[in-house]
């Protein structure tokens, strides 16, 4: 097996990392909206790690590098979703084994290679691939049990959690060009595991991705110029099936967004998701779930999205109340995208905090269950993108390129 390459030049990239210690609750089990993370400005960095070879080897060199943080990921993700299931009334939360089993025996008969790199990583950490792929999927695992009826009244949320992401065409760029980015927002401590890996397969397109240690692909973008994204939506009827990073991390090999644009259609969907992808052509979304596809194009301007349902058919299904967050956070980013755009105004956006606790940059201190852990910026027509660990104005960015 090939050796991975680290770059970044924290300290705990050279092996001193150490698992964050559990907060302790009455239930012993994480809660997010009660705990804290320190974020100074500008101090937070974004580790990379190159990796090469066969998927499953290039998975071996994750799951090796990162041996200790794949453990401690996959123990809060465990903590974390009993915690969530409990609030709604769900005490079992070990039924998500049962989903999980089922979906990754989907996933293996949908995309052997993505397979093969997910059980790689499994070996290189240690770790069970199944309780890997299941906590890597959480929120698709989760909602096939908590939203499994076809219809139902929506759920009350208890965390707002959610990412805020957009799509800029040329005709409104300065420089001619499409953009497209995201903050990827969830559990607060999820920060401690961002990473991003470049892969450089025996087969196939480099890519870039910024996702979570164990995880495959959460955003990213190819050497063909195909970037990725998305942001988290619920509705009911979601049922084991594929996972929406296991959904990008195939979208991410494609050539273009007419090839990637098929792979998310046609996919075997377990839980509810918007997948954004562009390239120097075109840059689309769709709102899918396991029972519809429906399409967005920047044909008639910037496209936007944040965490509640837009298209009628999921309108009608969806599985949580709205939340002030979700629809001010929209309501922002439509007044922010009015004007021209550079790399360098959408991270201001991305910093945005007009809007308090309900801003588009979101701060563990909130206390509201959800922090921006980690915010990407993609140019596809350069083949580029830039990417920091924690909110947009407390990491620090990097350029990714091949």
């Amino acid at each position: 097996m090939r050796a991975a390459r680290i770059c970044g030049a924290a300290p705990w990239c050279q092996g001193e990392w150490r698992p964050p210690a559990n907060p302790e609750s009455p239930r012993r089990r994480v809660d997010a909206r009660r705990i804290r993370v320190s974020l100074p400005a500008m101090t937070i960095e974004l580790e990379r790690l190159v990796v090469t070879g066969s998927p499953r080897s290039m998975g071996q060199q994750q799951g090796e590098t990162w041996r200790e943080r794949v453990r401690a990921f996959v123990e809060m993700r465990f903590e974390a979703v009993q915690g969530y299931m409990a609030d709604r009334g769900h005490a079992d939360w070990k039924q998500i084994f049962a989903v999980g089993e089922r979906s990754f025996g989907l996933y293996e008969s949908w995309d052997p290679a993505g397979h093969a790199e997910q059980v790689g990583i499994a070996e290189g950490a240690g770790v069970d691939p199944l309780r890997l792929f299941t906590a890597a999927n959480m929120t698709d695992m989760r909602d096939a049990v908590l939203l499994a009826a076809e219809r139902g009244a929506p759920l009350t949320r208890m965390v707002d959690e959610g990412c805020s992401s957009l799509l800029v065409p040329a005709g409104r760029t300065e420089a001619g060009q499409p953009l497209a980015g995201q903050t990827w927002d969830l559990n607060p401590p999820d920060v401690d595991y961002v990473v991003a890996v470049h892969r450089k397969p025996d087969e196939g397109l480099e890519s870039w991705a910024v996702t979570c240690t164990g995880c495959l692909s959460l955003m990213g973008i190819n050497a063909a110029g195909l970037a990725v994204g998305t942001t988290n939506i619920k509705t009911y009827g979601s049922k084991p099936g594929v996972g929406y990073l296991s959904i990008l991390h195939r979208a991410l090999r494609a050539a273009d967004v007419a090839e990637a644009k098929e792979v998310v259609r046609s996919a075997p969907h377990a839980g509810a998701h918007t997948y954004w992808l562009a390239d120097a052509e075109q840059q689309l979304e769709w709102e899918a779930s396991p029972g519809a596809q429906v399409l967005r194009t920047t044909e008639g301007g910037p496209v936007w999205r944040t965490n509640h349902c837009l298209a009628e058919v999921h309108r009608d299904n969806e599985g949580e109340v709205v939340s002030a967050s979700t629809q001010a956070r929209f309501a922002r980013l439509g007044t922010l995208l009015e004007v021209p755009q550079t790399p360098q105004g959408l991270r201001q956006l991305f910093a945005n905090r007009e809007d308090g606790v309900d801003s588009i940059n979101r701060y563990a201190e909130d206390d509201q269950g959800t922090a921006t852990n980690a915010v990407f910026i993609a140019s596809p027509a350069e083949r580029k993108a830039w990417a920091c660990r924690g909110p947009a104005d407390r990491g620090t960015w990097v350029e990714l390129t091949f």
